[in-house]
């Protein structure tokens, strides 16, 4: 049984995925089940996804030509869904200078979605100050593990982005790299916590299930496209 399912069928709520880890005495096995792909935007369809605050799609957000944008500092995207282990994919292009992320496992345990869930970073590393440091830069756990350098394309290119989340295992890939993997509620990751800056929100990555958000409140142009994720077992 998975560390997140087991945790669940106990009936906890708000449990952890370090105690979930202890409990399985580790990460998940290597064997996992995949359930089916479900679309989140297929290029026309955003009814997957609401506001942080919007119970619908917010202002500033568009579909145009089979993508989904938004060109300046909007509500971040959260979807109607939470989810547990899984695997997510979605394609990519960021403006100049431009800076967003995707995070997962989020709570509503805090104002903010980054306060809470883990941020996969999307950034133009060329031209954004978070670009200047791997720690910070596209690909990685925003503030707690760096990425690969030299792995995005420039500003205005599209990339791949795939997020795989298992139990407490945790894997970014980014244009077919993996570029960032480690193991959320393990001591490394407590001590990276705890010398970041999300070290004042004690629950921060520690739900074994959330929402998927995607960070609209930063200047600048985002462009997404087939998203997909299929829940892992």
């Amino acid at each position: 049984m998975k560390a997140a399912a087991l945790v669940l069928g106990l009936g906890l709520g708000a449990e952890t995925v370090a105690g979930a880890q202890a409990a399985a005495g580790g990460p998940a096995s290597a064997a996992v089940s995949r359930g089916p792909w479900q679309v989140l935007f297929d290029g026309r369809d955003t009814s997957a996804f609401r506001g942080w605050i919007s119970g619908v799609l917010p202002a500033g957000w568009h579909v145009v030509d089979g993508t989904l944008s938004k060109d300046g500092n909007v509500e971040d995207l959260l979807t109607r869904e939470p989810y547990g282990s899984f695997e997510l994919e979605l394609e990519w292009k960021i403006g100049k200078a431009g800076n967003s992320g995707v995070l997962y496992r989020v709570t509503r345990e805090y104002d903010h979605l980054y306060w809470s869930g883990p941020e996969y970073q999307l950034l133009d590393d060329a031209n954004a100050p978070d670009g200047r440091s791997q720690l910070t830069a596209s690909g990685a756990a925003y503030g707690i593990y760096p990425s690969v350098a030299g792995v995005v394309k420039p500003y205005g290119e599209w990339n791949s982005t795939r997020i795989v989340v298992q139990g407490s295992h945790v894997e970014h890939w980014l244009n077919g790299r993996e570029v960032v993997s480690y193991e959320l509620g393990s001591r490394d990751w407590r001590a990276r916590v705890a010398a970041s800056k999300f070290s004042k929100y004690p629950k921060y990555g520690m739900a074994a299930r959330g929402f998927i958000g995607i960070q609209g409140d930063h200047p600048g142009v985002l462009v997404l496209r087939n998203i997909r994720i299929r829940e892992l077992r």
